[in-house]
């Protein structure tokens, strides 16, 4: 029976990791569609959904079947435990790509909104904070999972300062107010890839270091 839960985990392992590598791909592909306002990339993110969205339920099954089938303790509940959740994570962030993507789309339509907006800085910081809490996770790396953690709140502040400037723009540069709004949710999606990497890596935490800081608790 050892033999045979052995193998599950490593199942489970490769899965999560393979996950993690096409959530990855998928944040990566939809933010170079949108800063290039690629449609090509756009449906191609778009189109990867299926197989993200077939993995987390494989996961959440096997997850499920170590648990009930071999009562696992200490290490290994933990990291069952966690890569439930950080399946949970990425599945979201995943959608989050596609959100980009249909916003792309959307925003080609129209000419480039004539205000200055640091969309490329926060995409970039969000893209940052997912690949290295996938590195945290993979390295079991609880010092660079703190650290990314910290990261949040920069995200936060961009999210903030692009909403402000996009407000602020003429009502000339905002027609169609259509353009306004996908702006926004662009916007709103990289701070949410931010929170859900976030999520990530106090998931990492607590599987290395048995800390639980979610919610400021260790405070």
């Amino acid at each position: 029976m050892h033999r045979h839960f052995d193998e599950a985990l490593k199942n489970l392992k490769e899965k999560i990791l393979r996950m993690s590598g096409l959530v990855e791909e998928i944040i990566g592909t939809a933010i170079k569609a949108l800063l290039e306002r690629n449609s090509e990339l756009a449906y191609k993110v778009i189109k990867s959904d299926d197989a993200i969205n077939m993995l987390e339920i494989e996961i959440d099954d096997l997850c499920m079947k170590l648990l009930a089938l071999y009562q696992p303790t200490a290490g290994d509940l933990r990291f069952i435990t966690s890569t439930m959740k950080i399946c949970n994570d990425l599945e979201r962030i995943a959608d989050l790509g596609v959100n980009i993507a249909q916003r792309t789309l959307d925003l080609l339509k129209v000419p480039p909104l004539k205000v200055k907006i640091d969309i490329p800085k926060m995409a970039t910081a969000s893209r940052e904070m997912l690949k290295d809490s996938l590195n945290a996770f993979v390295n079991k790396d609880s010092k660079l999972a703190y650290e990314v953690c910290k990261r949040d709140d920069e995200v936060d502040k961009l999210n903030h300062e692009i909403f402000m400037a996009v407000f602020q723009c003429t009502p000339e540069d905002q027609k169609p107010v259509e353009r306004v709004i996908d702006l926004i949710l662009v916007a709103k999606n990289l701070e949410r890839i931010a929170d859900h990497s976030t999520n990530i890596c106090e998931d990492v935490i607590y599987l290395v270091d048995g800390k639980v800081i979610k919610h400021h608790i260790t405070d």
